[in-house]
């Protein structure tokens, strides 16, 4: 099993974060999204056709897209399942990490912020202000939802699920750009938790292979 992913990505932390949960080893494929390597033509026909990360290759079968890269490890490798059956936890699940991964993620990643420095000249305080209003407005969403129907020392329950393996990453990207999370201390909670958690640990960025610093 290969992951094409970047080490700084989001997406691809939360997929390293499952594979690590479940237990699954792979072999570390780094792309570098700074560079353009994701729009690269033999990567977008033979990987992604997305032209993104992360991207799954397990045998003749590749995938992109972590959310669907994480249900199909459910389905697959479901112990343990990070994405619940019950009903009702299962939709909760899902509320947060929708909300993280379609509503926060898309409107401050690395396309974006580009685009607002090169085609629409923003300054660097402009982008500044782009990037924390909208992680704001998230993960005041997170917090609330976190007040009304979280639980226990993860987002929901005893075990990290895929509302977790979304947080984090968000949360770690937030704190990278200069976010101030005092405000949330129910996510802080997770964050903390989460910390000390041998998956979490393991993938996060400065520690993966193509890992280079600011």
């Amino acid at each position: 099993m290969q992951l094409h992913n970047f080490f700084n990505s989001s997406t691809s932390y939360r997929t390293r974060i499952a594979l690590a949960l479940k237990g699954l080893p792979f072999d570390y494929v780094g792309v570098n999204i700074r560079t353009g390597a994701h729009r690269d033509p033999a990567y977008v026909e033979r990987i992604n056709p997305s032209a993104a990360v992360p991207a799954l290759v397990d045998g003749d079968f590749s995938l992109g897209q972590s959310l669907a890269i994480i249900d199909w490890l459910d389905a697959r490798y479901p112990n343990p399942r990070l994405i619940p059956e019950e009903g009702e936890l299962r939709a909760r699940v899902l509320e947060l990490s929708y909300l993280i991964s379609c509503d926060m993620h898309p409107v401050n990643n690395l396309r974006v912020l580009r685009y607002l420095e090169t085609e629409l000249r923003v300054t660097p305080e402009q982008k500044s202000a782009w990037y924390k209003h909208w992680v704001a407005e998230g993960m005041a969403g997170v917090e609330r939802l976190l007040g009304k129907y979280g639980s226990g020392p993860w987002c929901f329950g005893d075990a990290p699920t895929l509302a977790d393996c979304c947080l984090v990453p968000q949360m770690a990207n937030a704190l990278r750009m200069g976010c101030d999370l005092d405000a949330y201390p129910l996510s802080q909670a997770v964050l903390r938790h989460a910390s000390a958690h041998s998956a979490f640990a393991a993938a996060q960025p400065h520690l993966q292979p193509d890992f280079v610093s600011p």
